[in-house]
């Protein structure tokens, strides 16, 4: 399931959406000095990652997306769970986590953009 050559392998490693090898990101997402700079050309392959400007702006619509999903998912866990929810711990829950995973879901929302345009190539 996640082997080389795949789109998962790709945006679970952060790797080269072509050769699944290099790396697509500068630093890990929570470096919040170099969060969610990418390399330009991969230093594997040479691969572009950054095929036009402004590529990355339809990876917002991927990031809501994931936003919603995450959302809908704490909603439940708290409605299952938590006997008398309050609103407040529906908020708090929610923007907490937000918050906690806005790093990690902004470089998930590129690579999985990228991913989406560009194929495996051996």
């Amino acid at each position: 399931m996640l082997k080389k050559g795949t789109k998962l392998y790709s945006i679970l490693k952060f790797k080269c959406p072509e050769c699944n090898e290099g790396d697509f990101f500068v630093s890990h997402p929570y470096n919040l000095k170099q969060s969610g700079k990418i390399y330009e050309k991969c230093k594997v392959c040479g691969c572009d990652n950054n095929p036009e400007p402004g590529f990355y702006y339809g990876a917002m619509y991927v990031s809501y997306g994931i936003g919603v999903a995450v959302f809908v998912s704490v909603f439940l866990i708290i409605y299952l769970t938590v006997p008398e929810p309050t609103p407040t711990l529906y908020i708090t829950a929610i923007i907490s986590l937000m918050v906690v995973f806005a790093p990690l879901l902004y470089a998930l929302s590129k690579i999985i953009w990228i991913n989406m345009f560009k194929s495996f190539k051996k």
